[in-house]
């Protein structure tokens, strides 16, 4: 079929369910971007564009994002959010046109995957030599690494439970009891924090907002102490989730 349309694009590419995924789809994709992206997808499906180039594309804008950011002004800080709103639809449109087309494959999640690491990386170094202030090497460009750091690590940890699992013959599927710590101490822990989700500070789509507010903080105060103070954050909780999430995984059955 070389034009299908929207609502075909949409039947084939949103499956039943797909907004539900607890753990795989954002809340704005719940809330307004997979309302979106079918008309993007049917776009490159119409163009015959398979699924691999347009994570590349999403790649390309997340990593843009970031360097965008670096530069600083409010004009770069709206232009970065705008960035990672494109890098948001071409997430969904991906898969969208791979469930379509029948292209599905591991080199697509694997990419997926990578891109996910790149952007919230860049968005956190860009925040730091925001906060910096020039394109030099100082205390919050380090600040800006070591949370882009923690942040891949919390990805790793994520992604090898599932290495861990495929090594030692297990299934790749988890339940959801599973993920509950074994501790009823630690699963409280767990759900407050969840509940909390002070987690999605360094995340690429509520980074790109926050620092929105900080750009415009910054505007009116003249100084950089808001972006300055959003870095101070993103570290912390950076630091924080990961020791945090390395206990949940080992102290519950994701393992076994």
């Amino acid at each position: 079929m070389s034009k299908p349309s929207v609502a075909e694009v949409r039947a084939g590419g949103q499956p039943e369910g797909i907004k539900e995924r607890v753990n795989e789809e954002h809340w704005a994709g719940r809330l307004y971007m997979r309302d979106i992206s079918p008309y993007v997808s049917t776009f490159f499906v119409r163009l015959g564009v398979p699924p691999n180039p347009i994570t590349y594309l999403m790649m390309v804008c997340g990593v843009l994002a970031g360097v965008v950011l670096a530069f600083g002004g409010l004009w770069s800080a709206l232009l970065s959010a705008l960035l990672v709103q494109v890098y948001l639809l071409l997430d969904c449109s991906d898969g969208e046109v791979a469930r379509f087309t029948g292209r599905t494959s591991v080199t697509g999640v694997y990419l997926d995957r990578i891109g996910h690491y790149l952007s919230e990386v860049a968005l956190l170094i860009g925040l730091g030599v925001r906060a910096q202030g020039e394109f030099a090497a100082g205390t919050w460009v380090v600040a800006g690494m070591a949370a882009a750091l923690g942040a891949a690590l919390i990805k790793a940890e994520t992604d090898n439970v599932v290495v861990a699992r495929a090594k030692a013959g297990l299934g790749e599927r988890v339940s959801d009891e599973a993920l509950r710590p074994r501790s009823a101490g630690l699963n409280l822990a767990r759900t407050v924090a969840s509940a909390l989700r002070f987690h999605r500070i360094i995340q690429a789509v509520e980074l790109s907002l926050l620092v929105v507010v900080a750009a415009v903080v910054d505007a009116v105060r003249g100084d950089l102490l808001a972006t300055q103070v959003l870095t101070v954050a993103c570290v912390a909780v950076a630091a924080l989730q990961t020791v945090l999430h390395l206990v949940s995984i080992l102290a519950s059955n994701r393992l076994r």
